[in-house]
């Protein structure tokens, strides 16, 4: 309150906002943790996952609620915090059929999951809805925060194409406090952007490099990209659809859809002519790959007829 950039019209402003947060762990907790603090009036929490003991070193807000789903956890811990802040808990996964309606009526989405499916699932949702996109990565020692959409280009305009090689915490680890460094810096940022503050955190990404090296740059007149795949729902697989699941039996006993082929990453068959091809697997990152290379084999097509699943998980 005694801040000449919030006082009473600035606390007002956050009193009456509204705001979606994807993800309450490793960078949700942090965000969570300062949003409530500041007084943000209504906060919708999506996870699907329970709190888990060896998450806990960077999940601090679950502590001592072990075996109880993450986004019940939050608003338990909200409730603890501030009762007057609404928080709604949706134990459910984020996916492209309940995207749309979670992020409409928002002030600002924080996109806290760290999963690069849930993440250009967000993007093409708010994109469309015009909200603004706090979106964060961690990794090792390092990672970014940014602000996309909302009137800034979005998340695709950044990163238009994966990495040839694209580890996950689960694979590569992460060090507690840069998850939360960025998870706070996420809080911040959004923040700043409903109190209206300039320069807007929109269209500006930050870098953290292992050394504590920070870097960052300004994208506001990043172009859109022209291709891309974007991701479907498993309810959204139409007849005549070609469908590759890149999951193994181990993996997925059943497969994403009865008529679905196994294939490997490296070797995805190509659809008959004027099929739409669906690639699964779990987090959407072989499937993309497997989508690059099945669009570079028909050069002469601009924009393949290729969409994309994540079945859920690292």
């Amino acid at each position: 309150m005694v801040l000449p950039e919030v006082g009473a019209e600035g606390q007002a402003r956050l009193r009456a906002a509204r705001v979606l947060v994807v993800g309450a762990g490793g960078l949700g907790s942090p965000a969570i943790m300062y949003l409530v603090g500041a007084g943000i009036g209504a906060l919708t929490v999506v996870d699907a996952d329970v709190v888990e003991m060896p998450n806990l070193h960077r999940q601090p807000i679950h502590a001592g609620r072990v075996g109880m789903g993450k986004a019940a956890s939050a608003a338990a811990f909200a409730a603890a915090l501030d009762p007057g802040v609404q928080v709604r808990a949706l134990a459910e996964r984020l996916t492209p059929a309940n995207a749309g309606a979670l992020v409409q009526g928002c002030d600002v989405v924080l996109d806290c999951a760290d999963s690069f499916a849930v993440g250009l699932i967000l993007s093409d949702a708010c994109m469309a809805a015009g909200v603004a996109l706090i979106s964060a990565s961690a990794l090792g020692l390092g990672g970014y925060v940014g602000g996309f959409c909302g009137g800034a280009p979005s998340l695709r305009a950044v990163f238009p194409d994966l990495p040839d090689r694209a580890a996950t915490c689960a694979t590569a680890g992460v060090l507690g406090p840069v998850v939360a460094t960025l998870g706070t810096l996420q809080a911040q940022m959004a923040l700043e952007l409903l109190l209206g503050l300039q320069p807007s955190p929109l269209g500006q990404l930050l870098t953290l490099a292992p050394g504590l090296r920070w870097g960052g740059f300004r994208f506001d007149g990043a172009p859109e990209p022209q291709s891309g795949f974007r991701f479907i729902d498993t309810s959204e697989i139409a007849a005549g659809d070609f469908v590759i699941d890149l999951r193994d039996a181990d993996e997925a006993p059943v497969p994403i859809h009865p008529a679905a082929i196994r294939a490997r990453t490296e070797t995805p068959p190509c659809p008959p002519a004027g099929a739409r091809a669906v690639i699964a697997c779990r987090s959407g990152l072989r499937a993309w790959r497997a989508a690059r290379i099945l669009a570079s084999a028909h050069p002469d097509t601009a924009h393949p007829d290729i969409v994309l699943i994540a079945t859920g998980g690292d």
